[in-house]
């Protein structure tokens, strides 16, 4: 009978296998960051035993405590553990690759037919059913990390109220959300290390020049994303949209609708902002951009992991940064719902989707499939009673 050490030890597999995992679980991953970190535990560690269970709670809590979407940062911690720095490497990109091609392909689609009305009626509704995806994402994060801590609602709160009325998300209160938590619940003996080093680093990054400015505005983004990749929309509106002007309402929201409807991770929108600016080469240095502080937190945290994890002043400074996170996505949902619900229809689509999300947890991907033909028998009625319909403008 094997002892407990033994059960515990990983099998070994070639880093090509290993990889190729992950190349596959980026192809056909759908949920968010919860449903493909629990499929990682169930392959990985339940069944084919190649990570054991230590090293996948690990890599779970360091995901959870440092900026970068969970999902994405989990992948490249299980390469790290497997392979060092070219383990991370490989299976970051191996587990990003494939919604990168994917959103390039519907990018290029839609940039090219978007001005078509089969296209713009598809949007219609998916762009609708967006609103309700992100409101049921909203509740579910704010049940997993708020629980019944009045400080935590509080920062919520004020996070979700300044974001739906500035349509922005103020950077500097999610930092003082995590330094607010910080002081009340664990006044530090030091200062953690990695809030001292990532979040300044953020503010200072210049933004200069056409790709180059892309590349830093989504660096910046990714460094600001905590848990869910949802966690990036309300920064990226206030950038893309207010700040930038690389797009207006509409295309934002298509933005998200298009990471909704691809496998693996939802931070891959950014790929469609890129190219919708500058084509392939924006693209890449958008997504570049926001995996980069991601892999970073890997390969330079990793080694010394184990020493920092349980920091208890680390962990209240991530709550609250979380807390302030969830209520901007909370904010986000009224910002976006103001761009994407304008008539009737988008509404009872709107109201539809998540009462489908919360009775049945159907598959997001089927949930937006029947919105975009919803979408499409609509327009098809609103063009056949022609002009004159107010569900004409799009």
């Amino acid at each position: 009978m094997k002892s407990a050490t033994e059960k515990a030890s990983p099998t070994a597999v070639p880093l090509a296998q290993f990889t190729g995992y992950f190349l596959w679980l980026g192809t056909v991953g759908f949920g968010g960051p919860i449903a493909l970190a629990g499929r990682m535990q169930q392959d990985l560690v339940d069944g084919r035993g190649w990570v054991s269970r230590e090293d996948y709670v690990e890599g779970l809590a360091l995901a959870q405590l440092a900026p970068g979407p969970l999902a994405a940062q989990l992948a490249m911690y299980l390469g790290y553990v497997r392979a060092g720095v070219l383990g991370a490497t490989l299976v970051g990109a191996a587990f990003i690759l494939p919604s990168f091609l994917m959103v390039l392909a519907l990018s290029a689609a839609y940039v090219r037919y978007g001005g078509l009305s089969w296209m713009q009626a598809v949007f219609y509704g998916i762009g609708a059913a967006v609103i309700g995806i992100i409101a049921r994402s909203a509740h579910k994060l704010t049940k997993l990390t708020l629980r019944k801590e009045p400080l935590l609602w509080g920062i919520f709160v004020v996070l979700a109220v300044s974001t739906a009325w500035t349509s922005r998300e103020i950077i500097w209160l999610v930092v003082a959300g995590g330094v607010i938590n910080l002081a009340v619940k664990a006044i530090p003996r030091r200062k953690p290390a990695l809030a001292g080093f990532v979040l300044p680093l953020g503010l200072a990054l210049p933004a200069s020049g056409p790709v180059l400015q892309i590349f830093l505005f989504f660096a910046k983004a990714g460094l600001f994303v905590f848990g869910s990749g949802l966690a990036i929309v309300p920064f990226l509106y206030g950038g893309v949209v207010e700040g930038h002007h690389w797009l207006n309402d509409r295309q934002f929201v298509d933005a998200v609708a298009v990471a909704m409807i691809t496998p693996g991770p939802v931070v891959i929108t950014v790929a469609f902002i890129g190219y919708v600016v500058a084509g392939v080469t924006g693209a890449t240095a958008a997504a570049l951009g926001v995996f980069l502080p991601v892999y970073l937190m890997v390969v330079l945290l990793a080694p010394s992991y184990k020493r920092w994890a349980k920091n208890p002043q680390l962990k209240a400074f991530v709550r609250g940064v979380t807390a302030a996170a969830t209520g901007a996505i909370a904010g986000s949902v009224i910002v976006l719902a103001r761009r994407s619900i304008y008539d009737w229809p988008t509404a009872l689509i709107a109201l539809i989707t998540l009462a489908v999300l919360f009775k049945w947890k159907a598959p997001e991907p089927l949930v937006i499939a029947v919105a975009a033909m919803a979408g499409l028998v609509l327009r098809g009625h609103i063009l056949w009673l022609g002009h004159g319909s107010p569900l004409y403008r799009y």
